[in-house]
């Protein structure tokens, strides 16, 4: 993948975040900066976790596990993102709408 659809696909995740943000209760709404080091830093959690346990655990491994490890890392993320909070329930709710989003975004990181 080329930077600029890298730089694309951030972009596009971090409007989907903040978008989550201001939708979902238990998720508060993102400034634009730090939607897009909070995608950076999910990008990057979800690389290590298929890294260490596979394909078929990572959040693109489509299913109840990858939608709860989806989950997880959202919910991690905000341990390194400032201004970010997540509860539970608000990473469960953002890994659906973000999974349902991903099914209708053409990627090319699959």
């Amino acid at each position: 993948m080329d930077w600029m659809g890298a730089v694309v696909r951030f972009i596009v995740s971090a409007l989907v975040l903040m978008l989550v943000g201001f939708l979902l209760p238990g998720f508060k709404a993102l400034s634009f900066f730090h939607a897009l080091f909070a995608a950076v830093v999910i990008a990057v959690l979800g690389w290590v976790v298929e890294s260490l346990l596979g394909r078929n655990v990572s959040p693109y491994g489509r299913g109840v596990v990858g939608f709860l490890v989806s989950a997880v890392i959202i919910w991690a993320a905000q341990f390194i993102v400032p201004g970010m909070e997540v509860s539970v329930i608000g990473a469960l709710l953002a890994a659906f709408v973000i999974g349902i989003i991903d099914l209708f975004v053409p990627t090319t990181i699959r």
